[in-house]
């Protein structure tokens, strides 16, 4: 199966490649990196890319992006690019300057998607982490509808083929589609999604109203960062995943991005490592039995590696509500 052809239509009409290649790395990665990893993997068949203003890489991405056009690799058309707006612009009158700002890093006219980060806003200005003398995050207080209409202008305009959301649960998703006046629906809600927290009632949420699921995270995280609680086990090191690989002759990673393929969920695959970057292309190359699949359903354990505790009091809180 080429891969470049595994997409999924969004409720807007344009559609989303199923394996999309994921740009967060933490701050001490050089970002050369960025660089490397992305023209390495649009040059073995990585079609669909993520990254946010808030990786500070969009610069690095964009020109991985234009080589590859520039080298006959791929048209500007193939490749599908998904931006997201931070927390400290969520005010409406910050959106379009926001996104027009991700466009001059990344040296391109448009991206094909936009999506709020978080529906948890910051203090404005130039911190990303807005934080008081005592160390806790400033908040500001904005109604999030109010920055969905700012998106849907941006679609208007052309600067973005599609828009959606992030980190959102399903009651703030039901916000925007019951908002009076809505234009566009979210055409997706990227969330942390894999065998320890498999998201499924989400995921029924999101279907119903033909909104797709995007997982970040899913291979769980080793990283050490002040996002993510590190008490969590290393779900690659789970024993079930590691049965399945083996029977499959596969690696527990390639059985955990398969496993949201089949469930009709677009992953993303983050790594800088070209050896891994390219083995996670062979997600296409065997398939998992119902069998396999419930046995994953089975690891659920509502474990969630990127808690983003520091946000808990604020009032778009996410992660309180069951899904």
């Amino acid at each position: 199966m080429d891969p470049k052809s595994q997409k999924v239509k969004l409720n807007d009409g344009h559609f989303i490649p199923v394996l999309g290649f994921g740009t967060y790395a933490p701050e001490e990665v050089p970002k050369s990196e960025a660089l490397e990893a992305t023209r390495f993997a649009i040059e073995i068949g990585f079609r669909h890319i993520d990254s946010a203003h808030l990786y500070q890489n969009e610069e690095q991405v964009g020109q991985a992006i234009r080589s590859k056009i520039a080298d006959g690799t791929v048209k500007r058309e193939d490749i599908f690019y998904t931006s997201k707006l931070w927390c400290t612009s969520l005010r409406p009158e910050f959106v379009r300057p926001a996104l027009e700002k991700s466009l001059k890093n990344l040296q391109l006219d448009y991206v094909d998607l936009y999506i709020i980060h978080s529906p948890v806003s910051l203090k404005p200005g130039n911190e990303f982490v807005p934080k008081d003398e005592s160390g806790k995050l400033i908040f500001d207080s904005v109604d999030f509808c109010h920055t969905w209409e700012a998106l849907e202008k941006c679609k208007d305009a052309g600067l973005t083929k599609s828009i959606g959301v992030s980190n959102f649960n399903h009651k703030q998703l039901e916000k925007i589609l019951s908002k009076p006046g809505l234009k566009y629906k979210p055409v997706c809600n990227q969330v942390e999604c894999h065998p320890y927290l498999n998201q499924s009632k989400l995921l029924e949420f999101c279907k119903s109203h033909d909104i797709v699921l995007v997982a970040y995270a899913a291979l769980g995280s080793q990283l050490l960062s002040e996002w993510v609680n590190s008490n969590n086990p290393v779900l690659l090191e789970d024993p079930v995943l590691s049965a399945i690989a083996k029977k499959h002759k596969q690696t527990p990673a390639l059985v955990a991005l398969r496993y949201q393929i089949q469930r009709g969920v677009v992953v993303l695959a983050k790594s800088f490592n070209k050896k891994r970057i390219k083995e996670n292309m062979q997600v296409f190359d065997f398939e998992l039995t119902p069998e396999d699949m419930k046995a994953i359903d089975g690891l659920n354990r509502n474990i969630r590696y990127y808690d983003f505790q520091q946000g808990i009091d604020h009032p778009e809180y996410p992660f309180s509500e069951e899904y």
